[in-house]
């Protein structure tokens, strides 16, 4: 590395620190209102009136569960139905044909559980109906539900003996709104300025300098890519996702995305602290995950450029963005995963075992650095109740977080959130190397085979949806495995995180005593960085050994 290498690494973090607060004001400031006036306000009002729901009714964690899931439901129907008459549709010059049910299954949770993996190349697949109207709204609708549940849980963490948690529609329409909207808009027009297309051409055929004919792709790009970015969502308009320089063609733009995948979720640490009565709480939260993430960067980037012997050279560029460097495909691999986000500039299978290991790991800790736009946080805080619950028994008190008593159900569902998406990644992958409808679609042999496909899982139970490559998923097996992976790895953490939401509602505030353990200091961080990584590496430590740090050894062999 050089001086340029520490300096993009340097802008990177300080513009993400710097945003952190201004942002999460903002957001903290649109959740806070009563009502909204002007345009926008009647146009909120007009989506409520639509859809037939009062905003001023509050609901407990049932009904604000049983609307989210309803919800989801019909996006994942809308989705999956669309692509099997895609032929039939209008916007598609291209005379793309029905995509397979199987895949069609996979795709539709994919994007309903904010996961956009991707079994399929989007330019010879899908439609622009398609993209537009089934992916890029659910990219919307999926990260805004994400948020409504982190709202959930924040409100059900400060309501002192009440079940009220909000009103979901209110939530999903303020985030879509007001936060995902006008920031997708204003990256979209910066994106289009630095080449990102968007059009609704067919595309080009051309006769390249070797006499060779290409097929140019086309379509509504930047507006998908947006908001695939800013809502962790992470599906490529094209197959080569941000690789593909119609998706990103400068180093503006790659700045840009890579910033935006990390933006909401940094800023949702504020908000937290706001909404909860103490940024501090928010600080130490975001202080966490940010120690994380430069370890896990400073790790991918040490790896990336140490000497590799078995080769012969220190910075492999083989599978790195050649445009912008292995500095810039490092710190995207590393942030892409940290949140679950899955768009990539890079391949990840081509990256050094070490550094693979660790894209694996921020995925496998459960998409809490800084996670996804919501799930982010909610994760987070479950690992927050199960220290609170560890410092308790230490202490031999009560476990207490922000004055509420954290007792037998909050733990339960907090485990249980936390290792339902284990169980996925453990169990699936296991059969998948066991069965021949699963190993027959490994490319590499050996401890590299084995990632491709732990990965695979990893990346489908965390909502993460980047691949390894490799692998080949689009095939019956590997659809309908990695579609109920997704499901998993979403609906079995918002549920738990609902039941706790509404368990902590009507608890009564427990006033600080001289024996109150504070969690806004540098204790209750560190104590809170201990118990993920220990808690990661004991459940996942055998894995890795089998794929990635196997794979070290013997490239240093």
């Amino acid at each position: 590395m050089n001086w340029v290498d520490y300096l993009q690494v340097l802008v990177f973090l300080v513009a993400l620190i710097a945003l952190t607060k201004p942002i999460g004001l903002i957001m903290f400031k649109i959740f806070d209102r009563k009502a909204n006036t002007g345009l926008i306000g009647k146009i909120e009002n007009l989506i409520y009136k639509l859809i037939g729901i009062n905003p001023d009714t509050s609901m407990n964690w049932k009904r604000y569960l049983i609307s989210l899931l309803i919800f989801n439901c019909i996006g994942f129907g809308f989705v999956f139905l669309i692509q099997l008459i895609q032929s039939y549709l209008p916007m598609n010059p291209q005379h793309l044909s029905n995509v397979e049910p199987t895949l069609a299954f996979n795709t539709a949770i994919s994007f309903m559980t904010n996961t956009d993996w991707q079994s399929y190349a989007g330019e010879t697949t899908l439609s622009y109906f398609v993209q537009m109207l089934g992916l890029t709204v659910q990219n919307f609708l999926s990260a805004a539900t994400g948020i409504a549940v982190f709202l959930a849980l924040t409100r059900g963490i400060k309501n002192k003996m009440n079940d009220k948690l909000g009103n979901f529609w209110v939530d999903i329409t303020r985030s879509t709104l007001f936060i995902l909207l006008p920031l997708s808009v204003i990256l979209a027009i910066v994106l289009v300025s630095q080449g990102v297309v968007q059009n609704f051409n067919q595309y080009t055929e051309i006769t390249t300098l070797e006499g060779i004919k290409q097929i140019i792709p086309s379509g509504t790009a930047a507006s998908q890519i947006a908001i695939k970015q800013l809502g962790t969502n992470g599906g490529g308009f094209f197959n080569a996702n941000s690789a593909f320089p119609f998706e990103n063609p400068t180093p503006f733009s790659n700045f840009l995305q890579v910033l935006s995948i990390l933006l909401i979720p940094s800023a949702l640490t504020y908000t937290y602290g706001k909404i909860v009565g103490s940024t501090k709480q928010g600080w130490v939260i975001f202080s966490v995950m940010l120690t994380i993430l430069v370890i896990g960067l400073s790790i991918s980037l040490f790896s990336e450029y140490s000497m590799n012997h078995s080769i012969g050279i220190a910075g492999n560029m083989e599978g790195k963005e050649t445009r912008f460097g292995i500095t810039n495909s490092v710190i995207w691999s590393t942030s892409t995963t940290a949140a679950s986000n899955g768009s990539v500039n890079a391949m990840h299978e081509s990256l050094m075992p070490l550094s693979s290991m660790v894209a694996m790991l921020n995925i496998m800790l459960g998409e809490i650095v800084f996670g996804g736009v919501g799930s982010g946080m909610y994760g987070i805080l479950n690992f927050v109740i199960l220290t609170v619950f560890i410092v308790g028994l230490m202490i031999g008190r009560t476990p207490e977080y922000l004055g509420k008593k954290i007792q037998a159900k909050e733990i339960q569902m907090a485990i249980l959130a936390i290792l339902a998406p284990s169980l996925v990644i453990l169990v699936f992958t296991a059969i998948s190397v066991l069965l021949p409808q699963g190993t027959s679609s490994i490319y590499e042999k050996g401890a590299h085979g084995f990632s491709e496909v732990l990965y695979a899982f990893t990346s489908a139970a965390g909502n993460n949806g980047s691949a390894f490559a490799g692998l080949n998923a689009n095939t019956p097996f590997y659809n309908i495995m990695l579609g109920i992976g997704m499901l998993i790895g979403r609906f079995a953490v918002i549920i738990p995180v609902m039941v706790i939401a509404g368990s902590l509602s009507i608890k009564n505030i427990t006033p600080i005593s001289q024996g109150t353990f504070k969690t806004d200091g540098g204790l209750f961080g560190f104590l809170l960085f201990s118990i993920i990584l220990i808690v990661g590496a004991l459940t996942f430590l055998p894995a890795l050994s089998l794929g990635p740090i196997v794979e070290q050894l013997l490239m240093l062999k």
